[in-house]
């Protein structure tokens, strides 16, 4: 099967200052009297409410973005490749019910639901930050449960050096993967060391209810550290495999994404700069911000890394 890479240039993705501002130059543009034609306030949370603790250690100090920046700004070309795409396109997909085939080199292998999956798991919000590969990023509040508590469970082999995710194949419910831009299904693909990682997530929430559709619901991974096109949707296999996955992007363009893709501030994209990035929710016209090495968690997780050329495993 043959796939076309996204070729969007940077001048033609909109800032999202200016898309999350469309609503004032809007106002100022309508003042005459169409104010009915605005779009409506900020949507709220509507998915079905999540019994949770907070988790403070893992949690950054940061104010969250808005339920609507979260849910109206994504990247998931299942749904479409433009950011309004995936609110637009997933609102007929019906996430349940849901399986999670795991296999490979684990000693726990089978099919489980995703009951299965969530049973022995309490779950816990965790405040991350996001960075995209596009330099724009966000703080979101997200429910889930360590990976490595579920990975665990699989009793991976002494041969399972990573773990391979991959998201559900179903041009019917996924629009997106009618189109030839990427070679379906989705797929990506972690270290062990990263996988067991305690900062790595799986994700069933947002802001204290079920995932929408559009942010990758009912299960997705969250890698706070890399960018976010690591943080697989809509899961429905897990793989341990002793050799590397090759990854959807990867495969697409490899001279643009590389299989670790650590935010490194000091490497920038072929089109464009990494160095600083623009924090969704900003004021408008405001400066952007330098980008963090490891999206702020190079504490934590830059001893993963220790001995690597981060310039050439990117």
């Amino acid at each position: 099967m043959t796939f076309r890479t996204p070729r969007i240039a940077p001048s033609e993705i909109t800032p999202p200052e200016v898309f999350f501002n469309r609503r004032t130059l809007l106002a100022g543009a309508l003042a005459a009297g169409a104010s009915s034609l605005l779009p409506a306030a900020e949507t709220a949370p509507s998915g079905a409410k999540l019994q949770y603790t907070r988790n403070a250690q893992y949690s950054v100090s940061e104010a969250p973005n808005k339920y609507e920046e979260i849910t109206g700004y994504n990247n998931y070309y299942e749904f479409g490749t433009d950011k309004e795409d995936p609110k637009a396109n997933s609102g007929s997909f019906r996430p349940t019910p849901w399986s999670v085939a795991v296999g490979g080199e684990a000693g726990v292998k089978g099919t489980f639901t995703l009951e299965d999956i969530l049973k022995p798991h309490p779950l816990e919000e965790r405040i991350y930050r996001f960075r995209c590969v596009e330099a724009w990023s966000m703080v979101i509040p997200w429910v889930g449960f360590p990976l490595s508590a579920l990975i665990e469970r699989f009793k991976p082999t002494a041969k399972a050096k990573y773990v391979e995710f991959t998201t559900l194949y179903d041009p019917h419910r996924m629009p997106g993967q009618r189109e030839r831009v990427l070679a379906w299904p989705y797929v990506e693909g972690l270290r062990m060391d990263e996988a067991m990682h305690p900062l790595a997530l799986m994700v069933v929430g947002l802001y204290g209810q079920t995932l929408p559709n559009q942010d990758g619901a009912p299960l997705r991974l969250i890698v706070p550290w890399k960018y976010g096109f690591k943080s697989i949707k809509a899961i429905v296999k897990i793989n341990f495999t002793e050799k590397q996955p090759n990854t959807t992007w990867n495969l697409s363009a490899p001279q643009e994404y590389g299989f670790y893709a650590n935010v490194n501030p000091q490497v920038d994209h072929p089109r464009w700069s990494q160095a600083t990035e623009r924090h969704i929710g900003a004021a408008f016209l405001a400066a952007r911000r330098p980008t963090l090495p490891f999206n702020g968690y190079a504490e934590q997780v830059a001893g993963l890394y220790k001995g690597m050329d981060l310039r050439r495993y990117y």
